[in-house]
């Protein structure tokens, strides 16, 4: 593949690795410095002159951070001359951050959309968007991936003849039933408010659950407090089984090891959009699935010109 240049931030460079590796191209260096001021300082150490530049950073802690090394990544792409800049972010964490439902408060969501168009993005690959209002936050073309095939194909292997998918509140609902088309299963939809970030009440779940193999689906997981939440409710109905399953597996402040410390959750499953984080307990029900050949092939059909939304024509 030529006249390409892929570079990584330091979010999650071992995503960047493995997919430069399914395209068959090097990934190209970066250097990350700080001055002695405490700003950030970047050099993308490639030639960028008229090539298609990719930026694969997601969005994870520390986010700021993370964030301003890739304004500065876009910049600096764009400073030599770059025929295009895409920014390949698997998680757009203020995405979160997308409505006005309180007095005074941003829309982190749409700044930075803002903040990353006005430091020369051209076009942004993401995946599995909190909501799906923000893909219209970005002034430019947005490719909106989702990893409902990987998690399809990894639960395939189990016998879902009894299967219902359980969507933690209606808001992800719309994702839970596409899951459940693509294996076969039933699909059924907690009742969730949330006070807090870390405060949410479930007070039913809506649809068949019992004596059935429950697989609890939501975008991601960060604090666990919504599937916790979710799992006393389960456990009224009396599941057969239960598996517990996430895009984006941030798992904050102890989420992994409550989680797998349930012993009635059989497997947690997400993929590597985001990385593990290191201080969280390893457990043998985690299972990490590979969204690097979706990334990959999304990257070379954007290069070459062909449909991104072909891909999920194939599911």
């Amino acid at each position: 593949m030529r006249d390409i240049a892929v570079f990584s931030g330091s979010a999650h460079p071992e995503l960047a690795h493995e997919v430069c590796a399914h395209l068959g191209v090097p990934l190209s260096p970066t250097r990350v410095n700080r001055f002695a001021n405490d700003c950030l300082g970047v050099q993308l150490q490639a030639n960028c002159r008229e090539r298609d530049v990719f930026l694969i950073q997601p969005l994870v802690r520390p986010v700021q951070e993370h964030l301003v090394e890739l304004l500065l990544m876009c910049d600096a792409a764009r400073g030599a001359s770059a025929a295009r800049i895409t920014v390949v972010m698997p998680h757009y964490s203020y995405a979160r951050s997308d409505k006005k439902d309180a007095p005074r408060i941003s829309i982190g969501g749409r700044l930075v959309a803002d903040l990353l168009v006005a430091a020369g993005t051209s076009r942004v690959l993401a995946m599995t968007l909190h909501s799906p209002q923000v893909h219209g936050f970005f002034s430019v073309p947005v490719d909106h991936l989702n990893a409902l095939r990987e998690l399809a194909a990894h639960f395939r292997r189990y016998d879902l003849t009894r299967t219902t998918v359980v969507s933690p509140d209606l808001g992800n609902a719309k994702e839970a039933a596409a899951f459940a088309r693509l294996i076969g299963a039933q699909v059924a939809a907690g009742a969730k408010q949330r006070f807090a970030d870390d405060l949410v009440s479930i007070n039913s779940v809506i649809g068949d659950v019992t004596g059935r193999d429950v697989i609890v689906l939501d975008d991601e997981i960060a604090k666990g407090s919504t599937v916790l939440e979710l799992l006393e409710r389960l456990r009224e109905s009396d599941p057969l089984s239960i598996r517990v399953a996430c895009t984006h597996g941030l798992f904050a402040a102890g989420a992994l090891k409550r989680l797998s410390e349930q012993p009635d959750v059989l497997e947690i499953v997400c993929t590597n959009t985001v990385p593990v984080p290191a201080q969280e307990e390893h457990t043998d029900k985690l299972r990490v699935l590979s969204i690097a050949p979706a990334l990959a092939e999304a990257v070379r059909r954007i290069h070459n010109g062909e449909s991104v939304s072909a891909l999920f024509e194939q599911s």
